[in-house]
């Protein structure tokens, strides 16, 4: 690898329609396929009023970060608006709570992207998939961000014809076997027999699908016009996602309203079966494994982006964090440790990574609705939102991002505690036990 120079900048080049196809991207929306039958489970088959309420919140924490990213737009996400608009410690914590979000999405989406694989190869071991999806993004995201989108639009075009199919083939399936009147239910959203509660944990794992949305945030400093493009992009790949999620949800429970599916794990690829046929459950696995790569790639290139933001302000070591390659302009160490980390996904399992990345995330999106209430009250900063968009939303969305973190499962809150408790140790080593400063950028 070439010398990094800290001199360098990041480079901008990525246009709106090029960010709404990352924000895309990060969402791969034919994940909802992928979790379908685990959130039936965890929501006692409401998957679809599950999948709206993680779209309240997730909409309304989108507003937040749009009205942020207007006022700070650097590529530290939710890290940077809680260190201006709150405070330097704090800010730390959910960059580093953040980490988990970042560093455990990539490694995520390539152990669930090889494990489909396995299921078409059988004599493949999963690991040599693991290692392919990493190389593969890794080499991309390191000759630059403009490379990265245009495998970007090829894949995310696949995705949506794919999600189009689905859903017409479970509207025809419907028809047919109840008439157009079984179109209308309201049966996905409603079952007086399951507790709130249980369709709220459901939500704590359907959100899951929408993360990614935030990361757009991390593209700022390589977006043209970042203070108009970035907002308006978070806020339209909220409410699409949203859309695709709630309607395939809702259509597959009404192609099949049985909760019994013989591997909870595949239950899309039974429903796709039943209403395609063969031909069509191998395009959707397919589609699937081509939506894991996509979202891995673009995970990939924002979790290079949040280490190098937390370099640059001399959070972590800023020679190795804070640097860009002087020929590609990408933070290259960052995006190969990202790479190397993903090889944890060869031990850990799909529950155990799923549950730190929700952590993660919903500390972070509860942090950004509670900056973005402090800056309504903010003196030096006046955005024009008034009491609708400047406090009564925020606070809905940090009481439904907090909500749905308390409902996480145990083994997720304790680990999640224990990667807390390191920052924390790692924070007090880096203030003499917080008698000094946080570390700042340097002048």
């Amino acid at each position: 690898m070439s010398e990094a120079n800290s001199g360098a900048s990041l480079k901008r080049t990525l246009g709106p329609f090029s960010v709404l196809l990352f924000g895309l991207a990060f969402l791969a929306p034919l994940i909802v396929f992928g979790t379908y039958g685990v959130i039936s489970q965890a929501s006692g088959n409401t998957t679809a009023l599950s999948y709206a309420i993680a779209s309240i919140g997730v909409i309304v924490t989108a507003l937040s970060y749009g009205r942020l990213v207007k006022v700070f737009p650097a590529a530290g996400s939710a890290y940077t608006y809680t260190r201006k608009m709150l405070s330097p410690n704090l800010g730390f914590m959910v960059g580093w709570a953040a980490l988990l979000d970042y560093f455990f999405i990539p490694m995520l989406i390539w152990l669930l992207g090889a494990s489909y694989l396995s299921m078409a190869f059988v004599d493949v071991p999963q690991w040599v998939w693991i290692l392919g999806f990493i190389v593969f993004s890794t080499v991309l995201n390191v000759l630059g961000i403009q490379v990265a989108n245009r495998f970007n639009i090829l894949l995310m075009v696949i995705q949506l014809a794919i999600i189009a199919v689905f859903i017409s083939l479970c509207w025809h399936y419907i028809v047919a076997a109840n008439g157009p009147g079984g179109l209308l239910s309201a049966k996905p959203f409603f079952n007086q027999d399951v507790p709130f509660a249980t369709t709220m944990a459901g939500a704590a794992i359907a959100a899951y699908s929408f993360l990614g949305f935030d990361a757009l945030s991390t593209l700022s400093e390589e977006t043209r016009d970042p203070s108009r493009t970035i907002p308006r992009a978070i806020l339209l790949v909220a409410l699409i996602g949203g859309v695709l999620y709630v309607g395939s949800s809702y259509f597959m429970y009404l192609a099949h309203p049985a909760m019994a599916f013989a591997n909870v794990d595949g239950a899309a690829f039974e429903i796709a079966r039943m209403i395609g046929g063969d031909l069509f459950f191998a395009v959707v696995l397919a589609g699937i494994i081509i939506a894991h790569f996509a979202a891995g790639l673009s995970f990939q290139a924002s979790v290079g982006r949040l280490l190098y933001a937390l370099g640059r302000d001399n959070q972590l070591p800023r020679k190795l964090f804070g640097v860009l390659h002087p020929r590609y302009r990408t933070p290259v160490f960052n995006i190969l440790l990202s790479g190397a980390f993903g090889t944890v996904g060869f031990a850990l399992t799909i529950a155990t990574a799923t549950s730190l990345v929700n952590f993660g995330a919903f500390v972070a999106f509860t942090a950004v609705n509670l900056c973005a209430l402090r800056l309504t009250f903010d003196a030096g900063v006046k955005d024009g939102a008034g009491l609708l968009r400047g406090v009564i939303l925020p606070i809905i969305g940090a009481i439904t991002t907090g909500w749905m973190l308390v409902s996480l499962d145990k083994d997720a809150l304790i680990m999640g505690g224990i990667w807390l408790g390191a920052g924390v140790v790692y924070l007090a080593c880096r203030t003499s036990f917080f008698r000094s400063p946080v570390p700042d950028a340097l002048a």
